[in-house]
């Protein structure tokens, strides 16, 4: 199994939308397609991936350094012993000559490619990715169904507390029982407002309702905040602070007794560990946030989950940003604690297979070879071309 062609291009997924740190009017993402000479069912094996919203489309990066490599290495350095390509064999090609440190943009550029890799070797093996993983790693015990939530509840231009709780009504109606809202922009009394009316449509339970301040507050903010929506027994209160800051975390900790959740803009399974050692997580209690699609893709991710069973914690508490369908597979194949989920936004990036019912905030896979985009009309339309060119 040898790479043909790679090819990339960049989409939009731009809109009003907005949260505590950033608004989406200029949002972009990459697309790419791993071309191989494997023929399945009388079609070329052709891996494709996509980076998750909240990073900027890194083509730059894709084309200059990360797509000449894997395009440049020998087919026997990348391939397994069974002859087809190893995403691990690719991942060491993609970051030959590159320095340790600096997880940014780069760990975005490579994830894309990773989850084209590892679409591809599911597909030439003709079995889910969540099959595949499950199998070699789990013992072949897959998670019957994942746990999801709803992400939304952004600010908006115009958009009043009526219009919030509509929004919220709709993905109860959708099948979710658990939903998640943006706070942090407004002052706290106005947050406080949106906060209740959205109880107010889950009929007061706090356990079904996340917030999610994208790193926005200070420590002294952080901590008034979460004294404020303590009573209301929240599922989860977001990455409150700045996410590199390991010691504003460990003492919020001490003053919320709440679950804290965080990690989607950590990178490397060292900025992973350097938050389980000095971020004060609790692991009976906390969520890890990592997106394998911005984090140097699922190679990576596999070293992050040792990094986490080494200091005690499980895989049941993560529980992955970007609401994309490469992370649903690692989630079920792994034993992961659930997966985010866009029903609205980032479309047609975010949400599952179309034929995916949304029951009690639950998901069945659909028993597709690959990550399963092609179940996805709406995304596949976007990925048909690059396949076919």
């Amino acid at each position: 199994m040898r790479i043909t062609a790679i090819r990339d291009v960049v989409a939009p997924i731009k809109s009003d939308i907005a949260n505590a740190w950033i608004d989406f009017s200029t949002m972009t993402v990459s697309v790419v397609a791993v071309v191989t000479d494997l023929v399945v069912d009388g079609r070329p094996v052709v891996g494709l991936g996509f980076n998750s919203n909240g990073r900027y489309a890194p083509q730059g990066l894709l084309r200059e350094r990360f797509i000449p490599r894997l395009l440049a290495a020998a087919p026997e350095d990348i391939q397994g012993e069974d002859g087809l390509i190893d995403p691990h064999r690719a991942w060491a090609a993609m970051m030959k000559n590159e320095k340790p440190g600096g997880h940014g943009e780069r760990s975005v550029a490579v994830g894309v490619l990773d989850m084209a890799l590892w679409d591809a070797l599911a597909k030439a093996k003709g079995v889910p990715l969540w099959r595949l993983l499950a199998d070699r790693y789990r013992g072949g015990d897959a998670d019957a169904r994942a746990w999801v939530y709803a992400a939304g509840g952004y600010y908006y231009p115009g958009k009043g507390l009526d219009a919030l709780k509509d929004e919220m009504r709709s993905y109860l109606d959708r099948g979710y029982s658990t939903v998640k809202m943006k706070v942090g922009l407004v002052p706290l009394e106005e947050d406080i407002a949106r906060i209740e009316a959205v109880l107010s449509v889950l009929g007061g339970d706090g356990s079904r309702l996340c917030v999610d301040v994208n790193g926005r507050f200070t420590l002294e903010e952080a901590i008034r905040f979460g004294r404020a929506v303590a009573p209301y027994g929240l599922r989860w209160y977001e990455e409150p602070v700045d996410p590199l800051d390991c010691l504003a975390h460990a003492a919020l900790a001490t003053t919320y007794d709440g679950s804290l959740a965080t990690g989607e803009n950590l990178f490397s399974h060292q900025d992973a560990r350097n938050l389980i050692r000095h971020g004060g997580l609790r692991p009976d209690r906390d969520i890890l946030q990592f997106d394998p699609a911005l984090s140097y893709g699922l190679v990576e991710y596999l070293r992050t989950l040792e990094v986490l069973r080494s200091h005690g914690w499980s895989p049941r508490r993560c529980v992955p940003h970007g609401g994309h369908q490469f992370a649903l597979n690692i989630a079920v194949g792994l034993g992961l604690g659930g997966n985010e989920s866009y029903p609205d936004v980032f479309a047609p990036f975010g949400g599952f297979a179309d034929a995916v019912p949304v029951e009690d905030s639950r998901v069945a896979m659909p028993d597709v070879p690959g990550i399963g985009f092609e179940a996805k009309n709406a995304l596949y339309a976007v990925m048909r071309p690059l396949e076919r060119e």
